[in-house]
């Protein structure tokens, strides 16, 4: 069992923020299982990897086991979510939610256990309410504090519509935290107003107030604005395993220690020594695959994981070995042995000593599926598959 400082760490790992730390703290401390709410408006038919980041850390409290509350918002999902909008959102239609929260409770059921996870829909309260209960839940809230939300005051002060009901959003939303009686929520950075209205909806209600926990937004396959499939720089978690890895692949180097962070399961110490390799020479395409195998085989399987490279498409044919390949006989003559940039040329896989050089110093060269430098030679008798760029590989036989 692990200690109250062992789980607050793994808790906190990839958190942003933690409002209040203290009161976390003390609820770990009862030895209890926690109820911990995560919502999800029903806005889309697909998840993305950006969404699993709240998914994954819901998952690690599953695993300290604590209860959890995976609410799907079919009431708020027909007000539409404010925050972060420069206009009024259209509503969504009862059957667009009723079809997408089916899609959403497929994908979810990928990372969490189903068996110990409670769907929820806030309609079971929220469709129950009268008018007069409405009227009573609007006004444990003023304007003035609405007002303080960063997009509400932006389109208040630049003469923009605010409609009545988008006021409703977070006060539903904190709604949520009492019917559920929640003592953790989780939600990304975008949402503190609204969490924290839930906090104090609590307290109206003489709950407990619920520790607000925030992720991170995760950014795209750019590296700059957050993932969104209205920006296509998304990875989905419904996308074929080559399509997926050929993503996570090709996301940029700068932030691949925050993907690691975020979405693998891997320990904090196995990601530093990936780290380490890479200090110390490693190609850091070599560590992407590595969480690229493991996000499809959490996806699809171990067994489709093992073969995704092979369905990512050109982009990733450097050091796969494709069947039937050109066999080539490279003759080392006199020289007891062969180094690679001319075995390269000998083997009719690069015009000349300059392009060898060139595809050494990209990174481009493979032997046996293998990146290799400049100082790797042959002997008579060895067999091996060499690569140099995308396109230019041969077995080749050295007599």
């Amino acid at each position: 069992m692990n200690s109250v400082e062992e789980t607050l760490a793994l808790i906190k790992r990839g958190a942003e923020e933690i409002l209040v730390e203290e009161e976390l703290v003390e609820k770990l401390k009862e030895g209890r299982p926690l109820r911990i709410k995560a919502g999800f408006d029903p806005t889309a038919p697909d998840l993305h990897l950006g969404h699993t980041v709240l998914i994954n850390k819901l998952k690690q409290f599953q695993d300290l086991g604590h209860e959890i509350l995976f609410l799907i918002g079919d009431f708020t999902g027909m007000i539409g979510d404010p925050t972060g909008k420069s206009a009024t959102r259209p509503p969504l239609t009862q059957e667009q939610v009723q079809e997408n929260a089916k899609s959403y409770t497929d994908q979810v059921f990928k990372i969490l256990d189903p068996a110990k996870t409670k769907v929820v829909f806030n309609s079971e309260w929220m469709g129950k309410k009268t008018a007069a209960e409405m009227i009573q839940l609007a006004g444990q809230y003023n304007v003035a504090r609405m007002l303080e939300r960063d997009d509400f005051k932006k389109r208040f002060k630049g003469g923009q519509s605010i409609a009545i009901h988008e006021f409703l959003y977070p006060l539903i939303q904190g709604y949520d935290s009492v019917a559920l009686e929640s003592d953790v929520e989780l939600g990304g950075t975008d949402q503190k107003f609204n969490l924290l209205v839930g906090r104090e909806l609590q307290k109206c209600f003489n709950q407990k107030p619920q520790t607000v926990l925030m992720m991170p937004i995760l950014e795209g396959l750019d590296g700059v604005q957050k993932m969104s499939k209205s920006l296509n720089n998304y990875v989905g978690i419904i996308d074929a395993p080559g399509e997926m890895y050929s993503k996570i692949v090709s996301i940029p180097d700068s932030i691949m220690w925050r993907y690691f962070e975020l979405l693998s399961f891997r320990t904090l110490s196995e990601i530093d020594s990936f780290k380490r390799e890479v200090e110390t020479g490693a190609n850091p395409r070599d560590i992407k695959v590595r969480l690229a195998e493991e996000l499809v085989a959490r996806f699809h399987s171990d067994e489709v994981a093992a073969t995704a490279h092979k369905g990512a498409g050109n982009r990733l044919q450097l050091g796969d070995i494709p069947e039937n390949l050109p066999e080539v006989e490279v003759e080392l003559g006199e020289q007891d042995t062969l180094p690679i940039s001319a075995a390269l040329r000998l083997a009719g896989l690069v015009k000349n000593a300059a392009a060898a050089k060139d595809a050494l110093g990209r990174n481009a060269v493979y032997v046996d599926g293998e990146q290799v430098a400049s100082d790797v030679k042959f002997s008579a008798g060895d067999v091996k598959v060499l690569q140099a760029g995308k396109k230019k590989i041969a077995r080749v036989l050295f007599k």
